[in-house]
């Protein structure tokens, strides 16, 4: 028997009217800047008011949480007691799963069974692997001359500012902090302002449940011009972002204008999926692909927004495809009967319905194309699936990252020139293929230029692979082992014990 989900909604109604305050030091500290209105993409509808941070708040946090750092306030926590903490963070989460997914989807605009099922439960899971990991991470010795031993050290790297985007807020905030925490670092946390509610309510959590020392976890809501101190910060020793390659750009500049302070980069992606005429159970994949595809608006930096289609199964994916986008409902993110819900903000929203005019010019519109702003929908930022055939493979709408529910379906007749299409892009965040030629299976995913590829599934993921891009889609890698190393910096230690 399945026990029905209750929306906490009187909860959370009376929740946002509560002050949503910085956490700077271990205390609660009004944010000096204007007050920010956050909305509801659904319905237009103010949420709360949020005080921002203003950049001196944040250059004084920075210097704050380095002063923790220099005193190893953390660093010299022991690593069971850091395990332990990671722990019971997992255990807050999962206590309050249903009201963490409903502050991830009032702003956001996800679905409510997404955040539920995709979202916050993993960002437990996130917590839990990472606890598993503060005493695993060794150093090395190293096969020197004889006379001498070397070894080498794992360090925390500093003060890790930790920049969070608004398409999956928690989640993404999850990535960054527990590996961060585990490896002894102390933690600037900064999420999206569109999506900051998550981060809050955890934060709120922590504080009154968990004995953290002050200034080891520090939250920072504010806006991009003020957070920008952040990446320019002699405090800061680590930037992690996920978010637009624009910005990025930024962040390596500003980093090589100040201290030169390491730098993870996950970044924008233009991801294609190529489906072999030889596609095992095409149907299959045609599904898979196309709910990965639009599954939260579209608004994922590895989705396959470009399909590469064999000539001879090409209008027949395309029909499919089809079917399935008009089948969608557009709605309210919180009613259960709904399939979509609204782009995160307006800002979004218009950049899409932008793109999808280019489209226009560029190919062929088979369905979508128009927002779905009727009745119900009026005030929200809804747009329909959006498909466009025969797509050029250099058109804009090919080429450039849109980030929501537009896909471009392109032909091809070779496997090189498949490869072709598929490598060009400025991007290189992730691939997939289908085909029942193994050989070929494993021909073209040697050539693929891109950091994940997904061979007959689309889109995989687990705490225990490496996630992260090549080419401009961004630098270094989160979740599994390969994340550790971005939050530590190796000393090399020399010892001389003389001939023998």
């Amino acid at each position: 028997m399945t026990t029905q989900t209750i929306i906490p909604l009187a909860w959370a109604k009376d929740w946002l009217t509560q002050p949503k305050n910085q956490y700077i030091n271990g205390e609660w500290v009004k944010g000096e800047n204007l007050n920010w209105d956050l909305k509801n993409p659904a319905n237009g509808e103010s949420l709360c008011q949020i005080p921002l941070a203003s950049s001196q708040q944040v250059e004084a946090t920075a210097v704050i949480a380095n002063q923790h750092h220099e005193a190893g306030t953390w660093s010299k926590v022991s690593r069971t007691e850091r395990a332990n903490l990671l722990r019971a963070i997992a255990t807050l989460i999962r206590n309050n799963v249903e009201k963490l997914a409903l502050l991830e989807t009032l702003p956001n605009g996800k679905l409510f069974s997404e955040s539920m099922t995709d979202d916050i439960p993993t960002c437990a899971d996130i917590f839990d692997y990472y606890a598993g990991w503060t005493d695993k991470y060794y150093g090395e010795t190293s096969p020197v001359d004889k006379g001498f031993l070397n070894y080498t050290l794992k360090e925390p790297i500093g003060v890790c500012a930790l920049i969070a985007p608004w398409n999956f807020p928690l989640y993404q905030a999850s990535l960054k902090i527990a590996p961060a925490l585990a490896m002894g670092n102390i933690v600037i946390i900064k999420p999206s302002e569109y999506t900051p509610l998550t981060t809050v309510f955890l934060m709120e959590l922590i504080d009154e449940a968990l004995n953290i020392p002050a200034g080891v976890i520090n939250m920072l809501l504010t806006d991009g011009a003020s957070a920008n101190q952040l990446t320019l910060s002699h405090n800061v020793h680590k930037v992690s972002f996920t978010g637009s390659t624009d910005i990025g750009r930024r962040i390596v500049q500003n980093s090589g204008q100040s201290n030169l302070k390491s730098t993870t980069l996950e970044l924008g992606g233009k991801s294609p999926c190529i489906f072999f005429e030889d596609a095992p159970d095409l149907d299959g994949a045609i599904d898979r692909a196309f709910t990965v595809m639009f599954s939260h608006k579209g608004e994922k930096c590895s989705e396959p927004t470009r399909f590469i289609i064999h000539s001879n199964i090409y209008d027949y994916v395309l029909d499919k495809l089809i079917t399935k986008a008009e089948a969608i409902k557009c709605g309210n993110p919180l009613s259960a009967d709904v399939d979509q819900g609204p782009q995160c903000n307006e800002v979004q929203f218009n950049k899409i319905m932008e793109y999808i005019k280019i489209g226009k010019s560029e190919a062929r519109l088979v369905t979508g194309g128009y927002a779905d702003t009727e009745g119900e929908n009026a005030k929200g930022y809804f747009i329909r699936p959006t498909i466009f055939a025969d797509v050029a493979p250099d058109a804009r709408i090919a080429q450039e990252e849109i980030f929501g529910p537009v896909l471009s379906c392109i032909r091809f007749d070779t496997t090189e020139e498949a490869i072709s299409i598929a490598n060009g892009t400025e991007y290189g965040l992730a691939a997939g293929l289908y085909t029942a030629n193994v050989s070929r299976a494993h021909k073209v995913a040697e050539q693929l230029d891109s950091g994940m590829l997904f061979i007959n599934r689309y889109g995989c993921y687990g705490l225990a692979a490496p996630f992260g891009g090549f080419k401009q889609s961004g630098w270094g890698k989160e979740m599994a082992i390969h994340s550790l190393s971005s939050y530590t910096k190796t000393k090399g230690v020399w010892v001389y014990y003389g001939d023998a």
